[in-house]
């Protein structure tokens, strides 16, 4: 009896082992083609693709070709590495709290491999829950794009250029893990794709739940078969043979690891759109180890700050200058100083927009007390700049033009910024053309701006942190550049127009800053990233545009009803 059990042990031992190694060597065996043929078919055409090494192939061999993207792997450097596009909106649209729970699941992420179906979705809970959805998700258009396009493979990006031909004679569909309202933005705007396939994000009440649904790519695999085309695909791991999309593809280019490797990133001159206006606090791409540096640093930042801001407020800018730049909180002069007015009227310097503290600097590399006017300043901000007060404009012409003369008449060096809005990228926005008509010669102020963690600009956030972010900075440093005098009198004495002297000193900054010159304004800047004009308005003016609207609605029903009568 004994034996018996024995030997019924035996074989039940023998059989658990068999069932967990053999079993799973089979699996192993099994290729990833094999379990994309054998998908149901009611999911599209199902067939087996020709896998084959390397990138696509020029538009002539592709004629009459739907051609799919493999996004993530493909197209971007990162390789499949979602997390800091994830990471980014869970800073950028839900805080810094929301933030740390996705780093502290990061481990957990790496365990499950971060790729997978089930670190996409859990990334996406993290990042999504309870934002609010529709027009005021900016993220997506705001934020991203930047990230993703400095992400993109110049070599991949040529490759499908190739591929696409002049014209867009191949139609291109782009799929990606990624829910899309990441990414739908940034893929039709600035790589002009024809279709995306990418997850949808439940939304409930407005709010987004944190839940994705598979995307519908029957209804863009129809669309390209039925136009009797071929499909093609261009993947950057095998991994995307899986994709429903692989089992309609008629071929699939696939790029090794080892040639990836020595991909390099898309140079700013070949952008497809130039990337003018970006939003959001973060200077850097928040890689888990990049995050990880922010959080610790946070609490230093927050005592070094607050350290900075009392130095520049208390100690005079010779002594503050060395200790601040201590810090790490530096600036340099490039060039020499200008000759100031020795008596009479003011100087009048005209700079480009990076920060609110711009005029600060200024003053600095000049070591003269100015006088800055600015269109829109917070109450905090104002409280802690320390050139003494700010004298803000109303956006109307005849008065700002008024308050910026009787300035200069009284002798002040007058600081102003006729682009009238920050921009961080390397760009000019249009000059407003006022400054040209208040003074005889202007000197224009090249200023360039280095930060290493945080932007000091935001559109859809609080301005009144501005400052803040910036004092919290590591390392900082601002370059000012004095340029030679332009001599506006021609524009005072009617002989030239002042739209035509403010483009002059926007091509002599632009050329000296190596700036790309554009004629985008304010109004351009927050229609893109906030969906508003970017004034905000007081409760009379409010009251005044509804009464002028009820006053021009009445003029119209009474101009009407004249005509009726007549």
């Amino acid at each position: 009896m004994a034996k018996k059990k024995l030997l019924l042990a035996h074989k039940l031992l023998s059989a658990m082992l068999s069932l967990l190694f053999h079993n799973g060597r089979n699996n192993n065996k099994q290729p990833p083609i094999s379990r994309a043929a054998a998908a149901p078919p009611d999911d599209g055409p199902s067939r087996q693709p020709v896998v084959r090494r390397g990138a696509l192939p020029p538009a002539p061999a592709l004629q009459h070709t739907t051609l799919v993207v493999d996004v993530d792997a493909a197209l971007l450097r990162s390789g499949g590495d979602l997390f800091p596009y994830f990471m980014l909106v869970a800073l950028e649209a839900g805080g810094f709290l929301r933030g740390l729970v996705l780093l502290l699941l990061y481990p957990l992420l790496r365990l499950v491999g971060p790729r997978g179906a089930a670190a996409v979705r859990t990334m996406a809970a993290v990042s999504f829950c309870g934002l609010r959805a529709g027009a005021r998700f900016r993220a997506g258009r705001a934020v991203l794009p930047k990230w993703l396009m400095e992400d993109v493979a110049a070599e991949a990006f040529d490759a499908l250029r190739a591929a696409a031909g002049e014209g867009r004679a191949v139609a291109v569909v782009c799929a990606t893990a990624m829910p899309r309202v990441m990414v739908e933005g940034f893929l039709r705007e600035y790589l002009g794709v024809d279709a995306v396939v990418a997850p949808e994000m439940k939304v409930l009440w407005g709010f987004y739940t944190g839940l994705m649904e598979e995307a519908d790519h029957k209804v863009v695999v129809a669309a390209a078969t039925d136009e009797g085309k071929d499909v093609v695909g261009f993947a950057g791991s095998p991994e995307f043979l899986q994709h429903p999309l692989a089992r309609c593809c008629k071929e699939i280019f696939l790029v090794s690891s080892d040639e990836k490797r020595r991909w390099r990133p898309l140079a700013r001159d070949k952008y497809p759109k130039p990337m003018v206006f970006h939003d959001g606090r973060l200077a850097f791409r928040p890689t888990a180890a990049d995050t990880l540096a922010m959080f610790a640093w946070l609490p230093f930042g927050a005592a070094l700050g607050a350290a900075r801001l009392a130095v520049a407020l208390a100690v005079p800018y010779r002594y503050s200058t060395p200790l601040l730049a201590a810090t790490g909180m530096s600036w340099r002069l490039k060039g020499g100083r200008p000759a100031l007015p020795s008596g009479g009227r003011g100087q009048l310097f005209v700079c480009n927009h990076r920060t609110l503290i711009d005029p600060v600097y200024v003053s600095v590399a000049l070591d003269r007390q100015v006088r800055a006017v600015s269109y829109s300043l917070s109450r905090l901000s104002e409280l802690i700049s320390p050139i003494g007060r700010t004298v803000r404009l109303t956006r109307d012409r005849d008065s700002d033009g008024a308050v910026m003369a009787r300035l200069l008449d009284r002798g002040d060096l007058v600081v102003v910024c006729p682009e009238g809005t920050t921009c961080r990228e390397p760009y000019l926005l249009r000059f407003s053309p006022l400054f040209a008509e208040l003074s005889d010669d202007v000197v224009p102020v090249g200023i360039a701006v280095e930060t290493s963690m945080f932007y000091a600009t935001t559109a859809g956030g609080l301005k009144c942190f501005d400052p803040l972010y910036y004092m919290v900075n590591p390392r900082m440093c601002y370059t000012v550049q004095y340029l030679d005098k332009v001599d506006t009198s021609p524009v005072r004495s009617g002989a030239a127009p002042s739209t035509d002297m403010a483009n002059l000193v926007q091509r002599k900054m632009g050329d000296a800053l190596g700036y790309g010159c554009t004629m985008l304004t304010r109004k351009d800047k927050y229609l893109m990233l906030a969906g508003n004009d970017g004034i905000v308005r007081s409760t009379d003016d409010k009251s005044a545009a509804i009464a002028a609207g009820g006053a021009a609605t009445a003029g119209k029903k009474k101009d009407k009803s004249t005509e009726k009568k007549n």
